[in-house]
């Protein structure tokens, strides 16, 4: 009897080696928040033109709610596509140690096709008609340089590796079918928060040769939407939307203006309040939130029952429930497994 129980927890132990060895193969900390993960460079992970790309031009390295949420709804949306976060505050040697401080970094880096990245713009505008400018602008000068440094990213990253690129207030509710793409703000204006092409695009090396021929840093857009609108103005003689259907041009679409912004600008505030039936939309891919024009200055707030909150409720719920829903508990609870 005294053999057989021995052999018993023998086998017991046996089997729980093998299953934190497991886990310990899939994360060197078992009971770590998960560190800074970029384990290949984007020319290698991005390669196939295929991905989704966020920029964050600060020196910022906490993302905030909403842009957790943007991150999150698109790997939740593009579950084989990776997700790629390029950050001015990320240094080739940085890696964020396990910190209960940086709940959201944690929350997105625990997802399997978020991958973050440095953002050296000295080094990602070589070879492209932005090198010049860089060198020679005063950053130091420039009213709306976090803008039109992002601007200027944006154009760099999709033209070398091709993709789909995101501001950091749009949170993604279906896949975008097209390639090649702009989003239209409006009839015959363009904006530049949402785009996708394949790499080395010729629209984008002439966005890139516009941006700098026409740059005017006082006006807030020139090099953004503006910038867009113009380009498009030359490739494309656009008419206006008729009922909800795409516009083409040549090997590229303008995409209708309720595909992002069903929630036009002057009324973003929609967005948080309480709807007694709220929108489908059933004829978008993803939702601006017109951040810029919000500055801050509302939030979501838990069990409030706004636009926002039940938003982030179906589309990125692992943001709503560490950081709106339980934002104390965020700090000290491991992230579950990432998206599946």
């Amino acid at each position: 009897m005294l053999k057989e129980l021995q052999l018993f927890l023998s086998l017991v132990l046996l089997i729980a080696c093998g299953f934190l060895y497991r886990l310990t193969q899939r994360s060197p900390c078992l009971f770590c928040l998960p560190p800074f993960k970029s384990p290949r460079g984007p020319e290698d992970l991005l390669s196939d033109g295929r991905s989704i790309v966020f920029i964050e031009t600060s020196e910022r390295l906490e993302p905030p709610p909403l842009v957790s949420c943007a991150v999150e709804s698109a790997a939740k949306i593009y579950p084989n596509l990776p997700i790629a976060f390029f950050m001015k505050g990320l240094s080739n040697a940085s890696q964020l140690a396990p910190d209960p401080s940086h709940p959201a970094f944690s929350l997105l880096s625990a997802l399997h096709n978020v991958f973050f990245f440095p953002l050296d713009m000295k080094r990602l505008f070589e070879d492209t008609p932005l090198f010049s400018w860089y060198t020679k602008v005063n950053s130091s000068t420039e009213r709306y340089w976090l803008h039109v440094s992002s601007d200027a990213c944006r154009l760099a990253i999709i033209w070398k590796f091709g993709g789909i690129y995101l501001d950091t207030d749009v949170i993604s509710i279906r896949p975008i079918p097209q390639e090649n793409f702009l989003a239209a703000q409006a009839s015959r204006h363009s904006s530049n928060g949402v785009f996708g092409f394949l790499p080395h695009h010729p629209f984008l090396w002439g966005c890139m040769e516009n941006f700098v021929e026409h740059y005017n840093s006082h006006i807030w857009g020139n090099q953004g939407p503006h910038l867009m609108t113009r380009m498009l103005r030359v490739w494309c003689r656009l008419g206006d939307f008729q009922d909800l259907g795409d516009l083409k041009c040549l090997n590229m679409s303008f995409l209708h203006p309720k595909r992002f912004y069903p929630i036009p600008y002057p009324e973003w505030r929609r967005y948080y309040e309480v709807w007694d039936t709220e929108p489908s939309f059933n004829d978008s891919y993803a939702l601006h939130l017109w951040n810029y024009m919000n500055q801050g200055k509302r939030t979501v707030v838990r069990g409030s029952n706004t636009l926002v909150e039940n938003l982030y409720r179906k589309h990125c719920p692992r943001t709503y429930r560490n950081l709106i829903q339980s934002p104390e508990e965020s700090a000290t609870r491991e992230p579950g497994p990432g998206t599946r």
